[in-house]
């Protein structure tokens, strides 16, 4: 008879908590997730309102299991679309242990900005941390008074100026994040990085490469559903995904000349898949038009954005 694995036996100061990512599209929070799990969970992109969903990942260490909830950014929404990732991204701020609230320091606080710090004021009684992302980015004679705009923004227990991209003080301020979360056991098993599935995963790393290799609107108004996710036999994965647009000529930009473009966008997402699958995939995709998806509520709920 097998005998089952011993459970790890954790310090009696061990803490485990749940750390919310907020802050205005485009500051670096689904970087900074990345680089603290150490692995593509969250696609990120140059683009605006590029994570759509609340992202799960979860880093554990022997003192410590931190729950990253990486968030849609705060925007004024245009669309029912838009509002569903703002509502995303306000409720997962009560749940949080310890609140990091990222902004793009190279540049002036902006309305979003304000719109976060004010929401954060009202609605979190958590510990925020302001953390003055891109640094790389900041010369040096901005330093003083970008840092001192963001610092009027509210009150904060702590802040931490850093590069998400390069990594730096990543450690130091996981240091402040694990000293605010509560003792106790974990959440997740060790080896566990995320909650999402596989399905989900494959459809946001489609989404990402349509951002990539398409520009303006078209990405906006672009959804992926996962219709067929199946090996079909032991090292080959079967994938099956309608990529949603608004418009007949947004179709024609995806396709592109002759299907060129709808080749790039698999041969591109494919990689990425065969990556986090380890198996060889074969993707087959489809265009289709849902006219004003983004506005429609059961549009949204069968594309997978209801709340």
């Amino acid at each position: 008879m097998n005998e089952l694995p011993l459970e790890e036996e954790l310090p009696p100061d061990h803490r485990a908590g749940f750390v919310t990512l907020v802050g205005r599209p485009s500051v670096g929070k689904s970087t900074l997730l990345n680089a603290y799990i150490g692995q593509k969970v969250a696609i990120v992109s140059h683009k605006p309102q590029t994570t759509r969903n609340r992202i799960l990942g979860i880093l554990t260490r022997p003192d410590a299991q931190i729950i990253f909830v990486d968030t849609p950014g705060i925007h004024q929404p245009m669309h029912k679309l838009g509002e569903y990732m703002v509502k995303t991204a306000q409720r997962a701020v009560p749940d949080a242990d310890v609140v990091l609230f990222l902004v793009d320091v190279s540049v002036l606080p902006t309305e979003e900005d304000r719109m976060v710090a004010e929401f954060l004021a009202k609605k979190c009684s958590s510990p925020v941390i302001l953390v003055l992302n891109k640094m790389d980015l900041l010369p040096p004679d901005k330093v003083t008074p970008h840092s001192e705009a963001y610092f009027a923004l509210g009150q904060f227990a702590d802040w931490m100026m850093i590069s998400a991209v390069r990594g730096q003080n990543l450690d130091r301020l996981l240091d402040k994040v694990i000293a605010r979360l509560p003792l106790g056991p974990r959440y997740y098993p060790a080896g566990q990085v995320t909650d999402l599935t596989e399905r989900f995963i494959a459809a946001e790393l489609i989404r990402e490469q349509v951002l990539h290799f398409l520009h303006q609107e078209v990405p906006y108004a672009i959804a992926v559903v996962i219709e067929e996710f199946k090996e079909r036999r032991p090292g080959l994965t079967y994938i099956a995904a309608t990529i949603y647009v608004e418009k007949e000529s947004q179709k024609g930009i995806v396709i592109g000349t002759k299907g060129e473009m709808l080749k790039k966008i698999g041969a591109a997402a494919r990689e990425e898949i065969e990556r986090m699958l380890d198996t060889k995939v074969f993707l087959e995709l489809w265009v289709k038009v849902r006219p004003k998806w983004r506005k429609d509520a059961a549009a949204l709920r069968d594309i997978g954005y209801g709340l």
